[in-house]
């Protein structure tokens, strides 16, 4: 047995193996989406609803209105479609987004920097991982509801071309958790309102030349790659390729590239939250 001396100090023993683990997660992040579930209920539900309508706006006026005088768009294998199928599926890749995007950066920054509610589940059994996975699941929420509704006025009206249309549920639950993951992480590193305005900053230009409204293939070659780097142009591929039934071997890429994100996303947003509160 190692003695100890009168008044010599003992250093804590280290958080290795399983305690190091049970620090990080305790597998409680449920109770964070329940959390903020309830919140939503008795607060903002308002708002969240009406993120619902504003893809639907744009489908209108955008594929059913200006694509009355645009005509069909030719596909990159040939194929012909209607200029509202064409941007239809976009237009839910980016209701994806927008869902997510949202709860997990200014939903976060609140109770990060101003309601202090994450140094409160902090001081419980919940580790980060936990309340990282927690916000994110409620957000990931958020952008598959949006998603989901927008997937049925896309299919009342004719716009899903193919079966596969099935397969753009999870798809958008990928996607959204990917964009989720990576808002979180980011947001994390933010101290001031002024700081969050980046997000818009980064964000319209990707909502308005990802291939949204019109083909990749209008801009120069050196553009076009530029534009492929972009998450939300990979989400738009992915969805447009399922609903219209033109997926191919760089499906798989899409869904690689939203994996590679949710990993970063995820390890970012941890080691931020450990390193903020448990110093």
């Amino acid at each position: 047995m190692t003695q100890v001396r009168v008044g010599e100090s003992v250093a804590p023993p280290s958080r290795t193996g399983w305690r190091a683990v049970r620090a990080l997660y305790s597998g409680n992040a449920r109770i964070v989406v329940i959390r903020g579930l309830l919140a939503t209920k008795t607060s903002n539900w308002v708002v969240v609803v009406s993120g619902f309508f504003e893809p639907v706006f744009f489908l209108l006026a955008m594929g059913v209105g200006l694509g009355t005088y645009i005509g069909d768009v030719e596909l990159p294998g040939g194929e012909q479609v209607s200029y509202a199928a064409f941007i239809a599926p976009a237009l839910l890749a980016v209701s994806a987004m927008n869902g997510a995007v949202y709860d997990s950066t200014w939903n976060v920054f609140f109770k990060l920097r101003f309601a202090k509610l994450y140094q409160t589940m902090l001081t419980t059994r919940l580790g980060p991982l936990d309340v990282a996975l927690g916000e994110i699941c409620y957000a990931l929420l958020r952008g598959v509801a949006y998603a989901a509704g927008f997937l049925v006025v896309m299919q009342l009206m004719g716009l899903n071309g193919s079966w596969t249309a099935l397969a753009a549920l999870p798809a958008v639950v990928l996607i959204a958790f990917a964009f989720a993951s990576v808002g979180m992480a980011v947001t994390s590193y933010m101290k001031t309102f002024q700081q969050m305005d980046w997000i818009n900053f980064v964000m319209l230009p990707m909502f308005l030349f990802s291939a949204t409204f019109y083909p990749i293939t209008v801009y120069p070659e050196v553009i076009q790659w530029l534009i492929k780097v972009l998450p939300l142009w990979h989400a738009v591929e992915l969805v447009r390729g399922l609903t219209l039934g033109v997926a191919d071997t760089m499906t798989l890429v899409h869904v690689g590239y939203f994996l590679v994100m949710i990993g970063l996303g995820l390890v970012f947003a941890t080691s931020r939250l450990r390193a903020l509160f448990q110093d």
